[in-house]
């Protein structure tokens, strides 16, 4: 049998941790198949660029990433060949073909499976410039090998995949698909082969994550899925990413508040809290019920942290319209939050709506409330100095008085704060208990206690 040629691949992964995911089973594949992965560009006969295209700034990153590769093949590696794949592609693939010669190969996001066969061919090739965008129905399993970071001890679990919610100003149907769910024991599996892996943290992770199971037969709950997890043994740490509220069920928080295990942390994206504009936006969720599922959280759940995603200046967001956004912020008092300057998006339903907010308004307001945020974090950061945390302790820090830097149950990666240890001698990828001492609007600060 003949030896396939080894091709050495670099891959730039973009976007959001279900991205995330795809990479990594690119990289599982391509591994598996005898394909090195390597970490620069002058190293690689092939670079991958997993794209983001879900508003104006991250199709920009993603631009500007592939131009930039597209200077150092030009300058630096001439015979480096350029895949995008994922959702850039997967939406602007054949247009972007005819702009981004560099480019020799667009796939789609329903092309993650096929890699190591895609890569294979353009390998061989001379110079064939093609465009692989089918429908975007991928969705991985427990037998799709994985590339993690070794010093990792946290990893995200996608659970489904696509979405069926149609908000009003949202692309990800048409780039992801319809909401389509892993079986149970599928994502079980893969959740006990995380555990044997090291992996101390499973980030539990869809487009959204209570709509799991609707598409099953017998109708799988999260919640169902949760208890089963939390019987993994060596796992500690169960957190939960993207929950819509007009899904959010007493089980599940009963079932979060039950287990030791899984971090009272309820990452819930309402996007707003006026009615006109929940319904502009297709939410299919009210002022009031948000308000409700937030009471019965707090409620149901001690010591909750609630973090939220919100969106200024969408079409018809009046001067009234914004300030009860901002009063609801202000009274709720969300331990972590994102705001995100609305996006026009061709193909949407609001990019059509009318009174549309100038990007210097939108601007205004989204400093605004990250303002306001700022000092809500800050007070409650303030009343966890002196408390007993749990770190996972992640990498260590470049800052003297701090050994190492870590997060605790109320953080999850990237989004949130982080938080400073004092004390030598512990193991990256360990979980150790730590007495807060100090704080600021975002971080804490900690030491180590025996």
């Amino acid at each position: 049998m003949k030896k396939t040629k080894q091709i050495k691949v670099r891959i730039i992964s973009l976007g959001c941790p279900k991205n995330l995911i795809d990479s990594e089973v690119m990289g599982g594949l391509l591994n598996q198949s005898g394909h090195p992965l390597v970490e620069k560009h002058d190293e690689a006969d092939i670079a991958i660029v997993n794209t983001c295209a879900f508003i104006n700034p991250a199709k920009e990153e993603a631009i500007e990433t592939i131009l930039t590769l597209a200077k150092e093949k030009k300058h630096n590696n001439p015979n480096l060949k350029i895949v995008v794949a994922g959702c850039l592609a997967q939406r602007y693939g054949r247009e972007l073909f005819t702009h981004m010669p560099e480019v020799d190969l667009f796939i789609g996001t329903g092309e993650v499976g096929n890699i190591v066969h895609h890569i294979n061919r353009i390998s061989r090739q001379k110079r064939q410039r093609t465009s692989v965008i089918t429908k975007p129905d991928f969705l991985m399993n427990h037998q799709h090998p994985r590339i993690l970071s070794p010093a990792t001890a946290s990893a995200y679990l996608k659970i489904s995949d696509g979405c069926s919610n149609h908000c009003s100003y949202c692309v990800i149907p048409s780039i992801r698909g319809k909401a389509r769910s892993r079986r149970p024991d599928d994502i079980l599996l893969e959740a006990e082969m995380l555990a044997q892996r090291g992996i101390k943290e499973v980030i539990i992770t869809a487009q959204d994550i209570t709509n799991y199971g609707q598409d099953l037969k017998g109708r799988a709950r999260l919640s169902g899925l949760l208890k089963d997890m939390a019987k993994i043994k060596d796992l500690q740490w169960i957190r939960l990413l993207y929950a819509h509220s007009a899904r959010i069920t007493t089980d599940l928080l009963e079932t979060i508040a039950a287990s030791e295990k899984i971090c009272r942390y309820l990452d819930l994206p309402i996007q707003h809290i006026d009615d006109d504009i929940l319904k502009a936006m297709n939410r299919k969720v009210t002022a009031a019920k948000i308000k409700k599922v937030i009471s019965q959280a707090k409620g149901i759940i001690p010591g909750v942290a609630l973090r939220t995603s919100l969106i200024v200046g969408f079409p018809g967001e009046t001067p009234t319209r914004f300030n009860r956004l901002l009063d609801f912020v202000n009274e709720t008092k969300f331990d972590h939050l994102g705001v995100f300057t609305y996006s026009k998006e061709e193909g949407t339903k609001a990019a059509n709506l009318k009174q549309q907010v100038s990007e210097k308004e939108k601007q205004r307001r989204r400093e605004t409330i990250m303002n306001e945020q700022a000092a809500i974090s800050a007070a409650i950061n303030k009343t966890l100095i002196g408390k007993i945390q749990e770190i996972l302790i992640e990498e260590k820090s470049d800052r003297g008085d701090y050994h190492y830097i870590g997060r605790c149950r109320r953080q999850a990666p990237e989004i949130d704060g982080v938080t400073y240890i004092k004390g030598s001698n512990s193991l990256i990828g360990s979980i150790v208990k730590c007495k807060i001492t100090a704080v600021d609007e975002y971080d804490l600060f900690g030491e180590i206690i025996n």
